[in-house]
């Protein structure tokens, strides 16, 4: 399969030097970004985001500081990549409209607009300022497990009606099965005259196979990490969506075997342990709570001598959702006290 073949069945996002950013805590060097760029860019992959876990402006004590900064990131991928397009996470509140600017005087293409599932209206003066500056504008709905799929595909209007390009149903916790992403991409494809997008965590193990899924209800973009390097257990494995829709006889316009060697080369050394699912990771999917969160907790448990997943299962408990990260510490106190029980 040809790295730079044009006709393709759905578009291909990779995201590990975003999402992958929660799994390094945020410190990616200016030299290791050039690398998997380049690597992910000769491979034909057409979209690579890079950004702070939390997106533009997330360097900050609350999401964890970054190595270096997403500026200087940014310039060495946009520098670097040779077909792809780079893009940026951008969430209001945690980023600013001059950090979209920013990102569109550095050659940055794509911004991804992210808010929790049911607050779509505070996108819309971000996804407008996207389109005037150039770029395309991507709609994302975070944590879509939590609501039923009639309500994401109200969001989701409302995203398209802003001016997305695309809308996606995002599954931040690794929540969903195949069937409840399923139903929840048929809800928003039948709602939106724009593409749809899906972004899977692998929690439960079923990134890859709500990815395909998703894609049998008409997604036409898919989000992957290479190694499945992300937050919690980790993202849909772009390498294995690659080689399994390859098998399928779905054209990714990506190169299966230069991704095979991109992901082991350039990615794996990184974090040579990621793709293996343990027990906190696991009770991300079964909680339904938010993948950021997972080192957070797992620092919050040790420093309070309570147990991970008794945090994780009553965050879950309460709904929190990204952007309440200084509710890990409540929480851990409340069980170390015994406010709460474990």
């Amino acid at each position: 399969m040809s790295a730079h073949e044009t006709a393709t069945d759905f578009r291909l996002i990779d995201s590990t030097l975003r999402d992958g950013s929660h799994a390094v805590s945020h410190r990616f060097s200016a030299e290791e970004v050039r690398r998997v760029v380049a690597g992910l860019d000769a491979a034909g992959v057409p979209v690579i985001e890079v950004t702070h876990g939390d997106g533009m402006g997330g360097s900050s004590f609350n999401y964890g500081f970054s190595h270096t900064p997403e500026t200087d990131l940014l310039k060495v991928a946009v520098e670097t990549a040779t077909q792809a397009t780079i893009a940026v996470l951008f969430v209001p509140g945690i980023g600013v409209k001059d950090d979209l600017r920013q990102a569109a005087d550095l050659g940055v293409g794509m911004a991804r607009v992210a808010t929790h599932c049911t607050e779509a209206d505070i996108a819309e003066q971000h996804i407008a300022l996207t389109k005037e500056l150039g770029m395309e504008a991507i709609g994302f709905l975070m944590m879509a497990h939590m609501i039923l799929p009639e309500a994401l595909a109200e969001q989701a209007r409302k995203m398209a009606s802003y001016g997305a390009d695309v809308v996606y149903v995002t599954d931040s916790a690794g929540a969903m099965t195949v069937d409840d992403f399923k139903r929840r991409v048929a809800a928003v494809k039948g709602a939106v005259d724009v593409g749809v997008g899906v972004h899977a965590h692998n929690n439960l193990s079923l990134a890859v196979a709500n990815s395909l899924g998703a894609l049998e209800e008409g997604a036409t973009n898919v989000d992957g990490c290479a190694t499945g390097l992300g937050a919690g257990a980790g993202n849909c494995s772009t390498e294995i969506l690659v080689a399994t829709s390859d098998k399928l006889g779905l054209r990714t316009g990506v190169d299966t075997f230069a991704m095979m060697d991109a992901a082991e080369e350039c990615v794996r050394p990184l974090r040579p342990e990621m793709g293996v699912i343990d027990r906190d990771g696991l009770m991300l999917g079964y909680a339904g709570v938010y993948g950021s969160f997972l080192l957070h907790a797992r620092k919050a448990a040790q420093r309070y001598g309570v147990q991970t997943r008794d945090i994780l299962v009553e965050l879950g408990r309460r709904g929190m959702v990204g952007g309440q990260e200084d509710m890990i510490i409540d929480v851990a106190l409340a069980l170390r006290d015994g406010r709460v029980e474990a």
